[in-house]
């Protein structure tokens, strides 16, 4: 039976390689913490329920490429410098880090409509 700190010791933040030849190597991408996953949701609504997209694929890989301990190398004022990489190499890390942490176009939808 799982008790506290048996939780709060896990490691369940899992992390997996990621090939990007247009970066030139390999990277690591992991699943988001929950405190991540709801503020990366949160900038997703703007008021009246529209949904911002503006960068989303950088903004997602910021939170989710990572070193091979699972501590993230980016800080979120990175995003727009990392925005200006190949569409092709942010497609393929933000493909990777929606599986992983479950994201899909329906939960975008859900936001907008909750708000």
């Amino acid at each position: 039976m799982l008790d506290r700190d048996g939780i709060l010791k896990s490691d369940d933040l899992p992390r997996e390689l990621v090939d990007v030849p247009e970066w030139g190597g390999e990277l690591y991408v992991r699943t988001l913490t929950g405190s991540e996953r709801d503020e990366f949701e949160q900038s997703m609504v703007t008021g009246k329920g529209k949904t911002n997209l503006d960068n989303v694929r950088a903004r997602f890989a910021v939170l989710t490429i990572c070193d091979s301990e699972g501590k993230r190398i980016f800080r979120a004022s990175d995003a727009e410098a990392l925005g200006k990489k190949s569409a092709a190499a942010l497609g393929k890390v933000f493909d990777v880090a929606s599986r992983m942490n479950g994201f899909s176009q329906q939960d975008a939808e859900e936001l907008t409509q909750s708000f």
